[in-house]
């Protein structure tokens, strides 16, 4: 009576006990992913409206000051190479975060972010040709307002499915007899880094003019 009595727990009921715990700990991330992700769509403050997932429309961007980072080579495969400098400039400058970022593809590839009103008078002592260079290799530039076809869809930033949405808004494009494509399509992002893949929105653009109607005669 006096000796200790030793429990003996089944291998498989303590197997299914490490097996809880451990999905546990991963619906507690997925959890923190999807409050950080909510989050940072809430707080961040917006250039234009974006597109649905699905849809494709016309509309105006507006003029803007925009931040450029460009470096050779594919875009998918040196995102961070050109998010970098530009995060840098912004901490450096104090100017807050927004969305979306753009996304232009090529043998010189490039990312743009956009500069909130508020926020503009610090970039704007940047504006290129600057007086001094700008220590991160940043560009300041001035956009006009701009006119473009947009598709949206929601997944993984890759290029399949940049392509995909490219397509379907430049075929869209074809079928409008009253518009003309004027520019390369380029990809805007949407979603923080912290955003699942499945939640990520994004779209294409295509810069568009419309074309004068045509007279009988």
């Amino acid at each position: 009576m006096g000796e200790t009595e030793k429990v003996l727990v089944p291998l498989g009921c303590a197997a299914a006990g490490v097996g809880l715990l451990s999905g546990m700990r991963r619906l507690t991330m997925l959890l923190t992913v999807f409050s950080l992700t909510l989050a940072s769509m809430s707080a961040t403050p917006a250039a234009f409206p974006a597109t649905a997932p699905g849809v494709t429309e016309l509309k105006t961007l507006p003029a803007g000051v925009l931040l450029r980072s460009e470096t050779k080579g594919e875009y998918f495969e040196n995102s961070g190479d050109l998010f970098r400098p530009l995060f840098r400039y912004i901490q450096r400058k104090d100017i807050a975060m927004t969305t979306p970022v753009e996304s232009h593809m090529g043998e010189t590839s490039a990312m743009y972010f956009w500069v909130a009103t508020s926020e503009r008078p610090k970039a704007e002592v940047d504006l290129a040709p600057a007086s001094a260079p700008v220590p991160e290799g940043v560009v300041v530039l001035k956009r006009a307002e701009q006119l473009v076809a947009s598709h949206g869809g929601r997944g993984g930033y890759s290029r399949k499915h940049f392509e995909e949405a490219r397509d379907a808004v430049v075929a869209w494009v074809a079928s409008q007899a009253d518009l003309a494509i004027t520019g390369e399509a380029y990809g805007v992002y949407w979603s923080s880094p912290f955003t699942l893949p499945f939640m990520k929105r994004y779209e294409v653009h295509v810069p568009v003019r419309r074309l004068a109607a045509k007279t009988g005669g």
